[in-house]
C-alpha cells in the first residue's frame, strides 16, 4: 500500500469514528433527562398508564405508554421482568392488565451496537500503528540517506552499442580492449597482463563521452552503474564518502561490471585549491573515490569509467597509474568523422536522394556529435514545417545556419537605408575574402539578420586544417575589416555594425603579439600568464611578468597589425569597387547569394587556398 492509499485509509477511519461517536452521543442526548428505573416503570403499571411493554433480548426494556410515548430502560440480566416488577409491589392482575412482549435480539443490531462502541478503540489503534508506520519510515529514509544512488543496467538488452558511435574509431579501439577483458578475462591473466582500473574519457563537451561509455557496458554485456559526480556531495558531512563506499559495495556483488561516473571534476577537483580553505566534505568524497579504487582489495572485476571536460583541474592522485590508467582523448571529428556521424543520426529519417552528407560535412568544421545530431533535427523539423516527405538539401544547408547562428529574423523591420549599409557592410567582408588568396572562399553572404547579427557572411574552406599561418591569420584580419572599411568608403561614416568585428580582430591580433610569437619587434616570446582559480574553473586575469615599456611596445605592435589590416581592406574595397557595389545591390534584390551566384558576379582569382572557417 502506497502512503496516498495509507493516508485515504486513515482519513476514512477517522470520519467513519467520528460519524459514530457523533450518533451514539445524539441518540444519548435524545433520551429523557430524569433515566427511567425499574421502580418508576413498576408504579406506571401500578397507575395504569402502561400500555404495553417490549422486551428485548436480557436486558432491553422499551415501555410504551398509554398516551403512545415510548421510554427505554434497562433490567437486571438475573432476573426476568415479572419477578422485578412484583418485587416493587406489582400485583398478579395488573400484570395480566399488562401486555408484555417479548421480542429475540437482532444480530445484526447487536453487532451494529457493539460496532459503534468499538470503533473510536480500533481508531486509535489504527492512528497509532499508521504514526509507527511512518515513524519507520521515516526512519528507513534517514538510515538510506547515505546509499548511492547510481541507477543500474543490466546489460542483457543493451540499447547502444560500438555501431552507433561514430567519428571516434581510435577511442573505441582502445576501449575493446576493456570489452575484451570483461568478456575473456583469461586471455589476459594467463599472460600476466593487469586490465585498466579505470578509463578517463576527456573532450569537449557533445563529443560523445557519455555514448561511448554506455557502448562499452552495451558490447561487454554487464551490469553498468551510471552516477553524476555532483550525486555524490550532500549538505550533511559524511553523506558522498558513504555513497561511495555503497556503490562499489554494489559493484562488487555484480561484478564484473562498469562504474561510470559523468562529470567527475565536480568531485574529483584538486585538493586544497577551495577559496578561504578547503571543502572538506567534497575532499572526504575524494578521499574515498581514491581508496576505492586502488585500496587493499584489488581482486575485482570492476571498471570505471569517468568523464570530464576539464581534466586540468582534476587531483593528480586520481590521474596516477592504478587508478585511472588509461586517458581516452574525443577531440571533434574530421570531415569522414562528421559524415559518419551523420550518417548515424540520419538513420531512419528519410533523405532525399539529392541529399549529400558529405557537402554537409565539408561544411560544419569544428562541429562536435552533439552539434550534427542537432543539425539533422533541425533539418528534419524544417522539412516538416515545409510539408515535405523527406529532408533534402536546402533543409540541411539552413540547419546548419539555425545551428550557429540562430533561426533567421525576416520579421524585423528595418528602414532602407540600413539595409543598404548592411548590404555594402556585407559586401565589403565578400569582397576583401575574394581577393586575398590565403583567404576562405565564400560560402554565402546575406542580409537577413540572424542571433544578434543584422546580416552574415560565410566562409566554408575545403579541408580541415590544424594549424594556422601568419598569412592566413593577416588574411582572417583584412577580411574582419572588410565590411568597416566598406561602410567608411561609400558612406563617408562608420556605424556600430562593426563592433563584433573589431572584438576578434582585436583579441587575434594580440594573441599574435603575446601567445604566438607572430611579431618580429616582440619576437618569439610568450609574454603574460594565465591565472587561474581551480575551485572556479576559468581563467579569471593574467599575471604580467613584463615591464610598463614592454606594456607599450604590445600595445603598438597589436595596433600596428589591425591599422595594417584595415589598410589592406580599404584598398582592396576601393580597387574592386565595382564589384562592390554589385554585390551590394544583388543584396538588396535578392537578400542572400551562395557560392555559386557569389562567383558569376565576382570570380575568384587564379591559386586562391582554403583555410579554416569564419563567420563575419
Amino acid at each position: 500500500m502506497n502512503s496516498r492509499s495509507q493516508s485515504f485509509f486513515v482519513y476514512f477511519l477517522l470520519l467513519v469514528a467520528i460519524g459514530a461517536m457523533l450518533y451514539v452521543g445524539f441518540r444519548d442526548n435524545t433520551s429523557t433527562s430524569e433515566p427511567l428505573t425499574i421502580s418508576k416503570v413498576a408504579h406506571q403499571v401500578q397507575n395504569n398508564s402502561v400500555s404495553r411493554i417490549v422486551v428485548e433480548g436480557n436486558d432491553v426494556i422499551r415501555v410504551v405508554a398509554s398516551d403512545g410515548t415510548e421510554t427505554e430502560t434497562r433490567k437486571e440480566a438475573s432476573t426476568t421482568l415479572v419477578d422485578q416488577l412484583r418485587s416493587f409491589g406489582v400485583t398478579t392482575e395488573q400484570l395480566a392488565k399488562l401486555e408484555v412482549e417479548v421480542s429475540a435480539p437482532s444480530v445484526w443490531g447487536g453487532l451494529l451496537s457493539g460496532a459503534l462502541y468499538l470503533l473510536p478503540i480500533l481508531f486509535m489503534g489504527g492512528l497509532l500503528w499508521f504514526i509507527f508506520r511512518q515513524a519507520q519510515g521515516s526512519n528507513n529514509a534517514a538510515m538510506s540517506f547515505g546509499k548511492s544512488r547510481a541507477r543500474m543496467f543490466s546489460g542483457e538488452h543493451p540499447t547502444v552499442t560500438f555501431a552507433d558511435v561514430a567519428g571516434a574509431e581510435e577511442s573505441k579501439q582502445e576501449l575493446a580492449e576493456v570489452v575484451e577483458f570483461l568478456k575473456e578475462p583469461q586471455k589476459f591473466i594467463q599472460l600476466g597482463a593487469r586490465i585498466p582500473k579505470g578509463v578517463l574519457l576527456v573532450g569537449p563537451p557533445g563529443t560523445g563521452k557519455t555514448l561511448l561509455a554506455k557502448a562499452v557496458s552495451g558490447e561487454a554485456g554487464v551490469p553498468f552503474f551510471s552516477i553524476s559526480g555532483s550525486e555524490f556531495v550532500e549538505m550533511f558531512v559524511g553523506v558522498g564518502a558513504s555513497r561511495v563506499r555503497d556503490l562499489f559495495d554494489q559493484a562488487r556483488r555484480h561484478s564484473p561490471c562498469i562504474i561510470f561516473v559523468d562529470e567527475i571534476d565536480a568531485v574529483g577537483r584538486q585538493r586544497g585549491a577551495g577559496l578561504g580553505g578547503s571543502h572538506d566534505e567534497r575532499e572526504q568524497t575524494l578521499n574515498q573515490m581514491l581508496v576505492e579504487m586502488d585500496g587493499f582489495d584489488t581482486d575485482t572485476n570492476v571498471i570505471i569509467i569517468a568523464a570530464t571536460n576539464r581534466p586540468d583541474i582534476l587531483d593528480p592522485a586520481l590521474l596516477r597509474p592504478g587508478r585511472f590508467d588509461r586517458r581516452v582523448t574525443l577531440d571533434r571529428p574530421d570531415v569522414k568523422g562528421r559524415e559518419a556521424i551523420l550518417k548515424v543520426h540520419a538513420k531512419g529519417k528519410p533523405l532525399d536522394p539529392e541529399a549529400n552528407l558529405a557537402t554537409v560535412a565539408r561544411g560544419t568544421p569544428g562541429f562536435a556529435g552533439a552539434d550534427l545530431e542537432n543539425l539533422v533535427n533541425e533539418a528534419a523539423i524544417l522539412a516538416a514545417r515545409r510539408n515535405k516527405k523527406s529532408i533534402g538539401q536546402p533543409e540541411l544547408e539552413e540547419a546548419i545556419e539555425r545551428v550557429v547562428m540562430g533561426p533567421e529574423r525576416k520579421s524585423r523591420l528595418i528602414s532602407d537605408e540600413e539595409k543598404r549599409i548592411i548590404a555594402y557592410h556585407e559586401a565589403g567582408h565578400a569582397i576583401v575574402a575574394n581577393a586575398i588568396a590565403e583567404a576562405d572562399p565564400v560560402q554565402k553572404v546575406t542580409i537577413v539578420g540572424r542571433g544578434q547579427a543584422g546580416g552574415v557572411t560565410w566562409f566554408r574552406p575545403d579541408e580541415d586544417r590544424i594549424l594556422m599561418s601568419r598569412k592566413k591569420m593577416l588574411a582572417t584580419l583584412a577580411m574582419a575589416l572588410g565590411g568597416r572599411a566598406a561602410e567608411e568608403l561609400i558612406f563617408d561614416d562608420i556605424t556600430s555594425g562593426a563592433s563584433n568585428d573589431i572584438e576578434q580582430v582585436t583579441r587575434m591580433a594580440r594573441a599574435m603579439v603575446t601567445r604566438l610569437g607572430m611579431s618580429a619587434e616582440m619576437g618569439t616570446m610568450a609574454y603574460g600568464q594565465k591565472e587561474e582559480m581551480i575551485f572556479l574553473g576559468r581563467e579569471i586575469s593574467e599575471q604580467r611578468d613584463y615591464s610598463e615599456a614592454v606594456a607599450e611596445q604590445i600595445d603598438r605592435e597589436v595596433r600596428k597589425l589591425v591599422e595594417d589590416a584595415y589598410k589592406q581592406a580599404m584598398a582592396l574595397v576601393k580597387k574592386y569597387r565595382k564589384q562592390l557595389e554589385l554585390v551590394a545591390t544583388k543584396l538588396l534584390e535578392v537578400e542572400s547569394l551562395n557560392r555559386e551566384e557569389f562567383e558569376k558576379l565576382v570570380p575568384s582569382p587564379a591559386g586562391k587556398k582554403s583555410g579554416t572557417p569564419q563567420v563575419a
